[in-house]
């Protein structure tokens, strides 16, 4: 039985904690999603010590993995008036989070098997070992250009088609 919510600051640790583990699973590093949550889930810019002190981790980690979130374009630069540090934020929009992570997902690991997978087709052979060979690659490069095809029309989509092919998906 439910009697009471948690404080919000236990619910921003859990938050944070588990986005670090679910990022492991999309290919990001516990520490880079853990950072990426905790910027999702503040209100305000934060530096690079506002970051340090609150996951406990060091200026070297922190400094990586910002560089990395930048370069995923999941987190931006900020800099506020007055200020020598540079501050940084995150994106609320939980579409725009999975449309960036699907693209360089896409360009990091799929396109990549698709060149493999091209070029793994044309071989020279003519045996019935050389044909299994190229029947299996075939296949593999058939499956993963039709994941690539939904992947950009996806990360190119906008929410009303996405959720219209969702449920034209499960009816």
């Amino acid at each position: 039985m439910y009697i009471c919510g948690m404080e919000l600051q236990e619910a921003k640790e859990k938050f944070i904690q588990t986005w670090g583990a679910l990022g492991s699973q999309w290919g990001i590093n516990r520490t880079m999603s853990s950072i990426h949550a905790l910027l999702i889930t503040s209100n305000e810019p934060l530096s690079t010590e506002n970051i340090m002190e609150q996951l406990k981790i060091s200026r070297g980690n922190a400094n990586m993995n910002i560089r990395a979130l930048i370069d995923w374009g999941l987190v931006k630069k900020q800099l506020l008036a007055g200020e020598r540090k540079d501050y940084f934020t995150a994106s609320k929009d939980v579409w725009e989070i999975a449309r960036v992570i699907a693209k360089e997902r896409r360009k990091r690991e799929l396109q990549p098997v698709i060149e493999i997978v091209s070029e793994l087709k044309d071989i020279r052979e003519k045996n019935e070992e050389a044909e299994a060979f190229k029947e299996v690659i075939s296949n593999m490069e058939n499956f993963t250009t039709q994941v690539d095809r939904v992947l950009e029309k996806f990360v190119k989509s906008d929410r009303n088609w996405f959720y219209r092919s969702l449920l034209n998906l499960i009816r």
